[in-house]
C-alpha cells in the first residue's frame, strides 16, 4: 500500500478529508455538513465541538474507505475557513462561546468606531487590510466584552484564541499545541505583516490580551504529532493555510503576476506578488501568500461574499430547483439576461467596494422575465464580482493577467466559466484536480516531511483540463459591464436611511 498525505479541509459549510498519493491524485474523500447557525439577522456562528467532530469524522472515515491505518499517512495538513474566531477554555477544552464565522456582520458598528477615529490608514499599513467585522480582531473583542467573566479568565492566560486551523490542531494535539501560522494571522486584524508578529499597538486598539493568542509559524513545518484518539498512531502535523493561500500554492501559482480565483460560498480571487507586500489603492487586501522556509511571499486579494451561495439562496429561498447542479440548464434555457442584473449583496458588498450597508437587489425586471433570466443573472453576477477584483489587481500590481485559473465546487459550471472568460476577455483554465485548496495543504505538509522533494516536483503534476477562450464582442462586453455598475450602483447604501 502506497503512502498519502491527509489534507483537512475545515469550509464555512462542511468539513472535508482527502488523501493523496505522490502523484498528487485523490485517492478518497470524506465530506460532512454541519450547522448553520443565525441567531440574529447579520450574525452567523458555529459550534466549534460541531467543528471538530465532523473534521474528527471525515478523518477517520476517510482512511477506513481506503483500508489503511495511520502508518499509511505520511502528514497531515490543514487548511480552513479564515478569519472565524474561537475562544476556549485551556484546562477544560470547551469554547466559551459559538464560533463567530467570517460572514458574521455583528461587529459593523464598532468597525466605523475605528474608522471614524481616523485608524484605516494605521490598521491598513500594518496588516494590509481594511477595517471590517469580516476579520477576527473585532469578533475576539465582542466575545471577550460579552461572554461574562472572559475578559478575567483571559488576563489570567486561562482561555485560547484561535482560528479553525489553532482549534483543529489543539483538538488533534490533546491540547499540547496552540499555534497558528502567517496566512490565517495575516487576516486577523493584529498581526503584522512586515515584522511577522502581533502588533502590540493594534492588541491596544482592540483591547485583547497577548496571553489569548496562538503561536505563529510557516505553512510548512512540523507542529506537532496527533494524538491517538483518531488514529492508532502519532502523524507529524506539517502544513497549515488558510483556505485561498493553500488554493493559491494548490494551484501552483508560485510567481509573481498569477492569479487564481476559488468559487466557492464567497469568491476569492488572490495574485502571487513576489517578495514584498504590494499596497492596494483600490481596497483589495494585501495578505501572506504562504511562508516556507525563512521565504514570505505575499499576495493581494479581492474577496467576494457572495459567489456560489447566490445558487444556493436560488434553490432554498426562491425554490428555483431542488440541486444546485440545475442552475445551468436553467441559466442556459435563455439567450441572454434579458437586461436582468443581480446584485447578491446579501451582507454588503465586498472588495473592491467594501460597503457593510449594501444589500441585494434585482434591477431590469419587466414582465417578460424569467426563472432562467434570473438564474442567468446570478450567475453572470459572480463572473461581474470577480471582473470587478481583477481590474482593481491590473491597477494595483500593474501587471497585465494572461490567464486566471480557477477552482472550487462552482469552477465545474461550464456556463459560468466561458462567461467569466468572455467578461475579462482572458483565457480560464481549470485545472484536472479541483480540489486546490486542500492539494495545496497536502503540498505544504508533504514538503515539511520530505514526501515531495521541491516545488519544481510539485509543478510538474499540475495539469490543465479545460481552457476557456474568450468569445463574445467587446461592444457586447462593455455594455453588459456598464450595466453591472449602475446596478451595484443602486445597492450601495441600501441601510442607510
Amino acid at each position: 500500500m502506497e503512502q498519502c498525505i491527509l489534507a483537512l479541509d475545515q469550509g464555512t459549510t462542511s468539513s472535508r478529508a482527502i488523501l493523496f498519493n505522490k502523484n498528487g491524485e485523490i485517492k478518497a474523500v470524506a465530506q460532512k455538513e454541519f450547522e448553520q447557525i443565525f441567531p440574529k439577522p447579520g450574525w452567523v456562528e458555529h459550534n466549534p465541538m460541531e467543528i471538530w467532530s465532523s473534521q474528527a469524522s471525515v478523518a477517520a472515515e476517510v482512511v477506513t474507505k481506503l483500508g489503511i491505518n495511520g502508518k499509511f499517512i505520511a502528514g497531515i495538513g490543514i487548511t480552513n475557513q479564515r478569519e472565524t474566531t474561537i475562544i476556549w477554555d485551556k484546562e477544560t477544552g470547551e469554547p466559551i462561546y459559538n464560533a463567530i464565522v467570517w460572514q458574521d456582520r455583528r461587529t459593523s458598528g464598532f468597525c466605523d468606531e475605528l474608522k471614524e477615529k481616523g485608524l484605516a490608514e494605521k490598521i491598513q499599513e500594518k496588516t494590509g487590510l481594511v477595517i471590517d467585522a469580516y476579520f477576527s480582531g473585532t469578533k475576539i473583542k465582542w466575545i471577550l466584552d460579552h461572554v461574562e467573566g472572559a475578559r478575567e479568565k483571559a488576563a489570567a492566560g486561562k482561555l485560547a484564541f484561535g482560528t479553525v486551523d489553532s482549534w483543529l490542531l489543539w483538538k488533534l494535539t490533546n491540547g499540547k499545541k496552540h499555534i497558528t501560522d502567517v496566512t490565517n494571522a495575516s487576516r486577523t486584524l493584529i498581526f503584522n505583516i512586515h515584522t511577522l508578529e502581533w502588533d502590540d499597538e493594534l492588541l491596544e486598539i482592540l483591547d485583547i490580551p497577548k496571553a489569548i493568542l496562538p503561536e505563529v509559524k510557516s505553512c510548512s513545518e512540523v507542529y506537532g504529532e496527533t494524538g491517538t484518539t483518531i488514529f492508532a498512531s502519532k502523524i507529524p502535523i506539517a502544513g497549515i493555510a488558510g483556505d485561498q493561500h493553500a488554493a493559491l500554492f494548490g494551484q501552483m501559482c508560485t510567481d509573481p503576476g498569477m492569479v487564481k480565483n476559488t468559487y466557492g460560498t464567497g469568491c476569492f480571487i488572490v495574485a502571487n506578488t513576489g517578495k514584498k507586500p504590494v499596497k492596494s489603492e483600490n481596497n483589495l487586501l494585501t495578505t501572506i501568500a504562504w511562508k516556507i522556509g525563512d521565504e514570505t511571499t505575499y499576495a493581494l486579494e479581492g474577496s467576494i461574499f457572495i459567489g456560489g451561495a447566490v445558487v444556493q439562496w436560488l434553490r432554498d429561498g426562491l425554490d428555483f430547483f431542488k440541486h444546485s447542479s440545475e442552475v445551468e440548464a436553467l441559466a442556459r434555457s435563455v439567450e441572454d439576461n434579458g437586461g436582468v442584473y443581480l446584485v447578491p449583496a446579501f451582507t454588503g458588498l465586498g472588495a473592491p467596494y467594501w460597503d457593510q450597508y449594501a444589500r441585494g437587489v434585482i434591477v431590469g425586471i419587466t414582465r417578460g422575465t424569467t426563472k432562467g433570466h434570473i438564474a442567468r443573472a446570478a450567475l453572470e453576477a459572480i463572473t461581474y464580482q470577480s471582473k470587478d477584483v481583477v481590474e482593481a489587481m491590473i491597477t494595483d500590481a500593474g501587471v497585465q493577467l494572461k490567464e486566471l485559473r480557477v477552482d472550487g465546487g462552482a469552477s465545474a459550471n461550464d456556463f459560468l466559466m466561458q462567461f467569466q472568460a468572455d467578461i475579462m476577455g482572458i483565457n480560464v483554465i481549470r485545472p484536472n484536480v479541483l480540489e486546490t485548496t486542500a492539494l495545496g495543504a497536502a503540498y505544504l505538509a508533504g514538503l515539511a516531511v520530505g514526501f515531495w522533494g521541491n516545488l519544481e516536483e510539485l509543478k510538474k503534476q499540475w495539469q490543465q483540463d479545460k481552457k476557456f477562450s474568450p468569445s463574445l464582442p467587446s461592444e457586447e462586453v462593455n455594455h453588459n459591464y456598464s450595466q453591472w455598475k449602475r446596478a451595484v450602483d443602486r445597492s450601495k447604501n441600501w441601510l442607510i436611511d
